[in-house]
């Protein structure tokens, strides 16, 4: 996990004096909390508990993604003299503390069925029981990724493709995405170029399309990159995933 505060602000040498005569036993979430703002004023801390080593405290700080909140964890000691960022591990289990923490606190809140699906490209796969809504750039290689190793083995599924061209990254990816949308067969279309690797011919699309709708919706979901996967159950998943990653997805209340 990449560090996500701002540039630090500077430490008065009072609450460094403060900080450094505090006592064991002042030592609480509370304190600690009480630190961290003074040192860092600019940053909204929702929770401080102990973390699962002696010495460290979870810090869950507030922040912004696009038009909604999102929240990142930090580790401190109770001085708060020195930060940690990165997955906490459990060596027993082998699994990330923080990630499980960060999915539990970032679960994205939506209707699924609210979703406008009439403006995805729909795939449906067997029966068609399962849905996922994914968010994918033409242009993006871990949306290919994703597409010819996950997506291409998911049975019992309809899958609703969000066309979400990242201009700033992909600058050709808002008109092979107009494309897309406007070819006879936009399933097959999609499934051509993103699994089969085949091209687009050059031109324009000659068709309305809903593009700027998409962006403003993946931009209010905190979608800041692709590929990105929406489950009914409210979970949200990044980038390309194993296949086996989106089957417990659809497994997990």
């Amino acid at each position: 996990m990449k560090l996500r505060l701002p540039q630090l602000a500077i430490i008065p040498l009072c609450l460094s004096l403060l900080a450094c005569t505090a006592s064991a036993a002042d030592e609480t979430p509370d304190s600690v909390r009480a630190i961290f703002k003074s040192k860092f004023p600019q940053h909204e801390v929702t929770s401080v508990q102990a973390a699962p080593v002696a010495g460290l405290y979870e810090l869950v700080v507030k922040m912004k993604r696009g038009a909604r909140e999102e929240y990142t964890i930090v580790y401190a000691d109770a001085k708060v003299e020195h930060l940690l960022t990165g997955d906490l591990i459990d060596t027993a289990s082998r699994n990330s503390i923080t990630e499980g923490r960060l999915e539990e606190l970032n679960q994205v809140k939506f209707d699924f069925n609210a979703l406008p699906l009439d403006k995805a490209i729909k795939e449906v796969r067997g029966k068609g029981e399962r849905k996922l809504a994914v968010f994918s750039d033409p242009d993006c290689p871990f949306c290919k990724r994703l597409e010819q190793d996950a997506l291409s083995k998911l049975d019992n599924v309809t899958i609703y493709t969000f066309l979400y061209p990242l201009a700033q990254l992909h600058p050709d990816a808002p008109r092979k995405a107009a494309q897309i949308w406007c070819s006879k067969d936009r399933a097959a279309t999609w499934t051509a170029v993103m699994r089969n690797g085949a091209k687009l011919p050059a031109g324009n699309a000659s068709c309305s399309t809903p593009l700027a709708e998409l962006a403003a919706l993946g931009e209010k979901l905190g979608v800041a990159g692709t590929p990105a996967l929406f489950l009914p159950n409210g979970r949200m998943i990044s980038g390309a995933v194993p296949v086996e990653t989106i089957e417990a997805a659809f497994k997990a209340k």
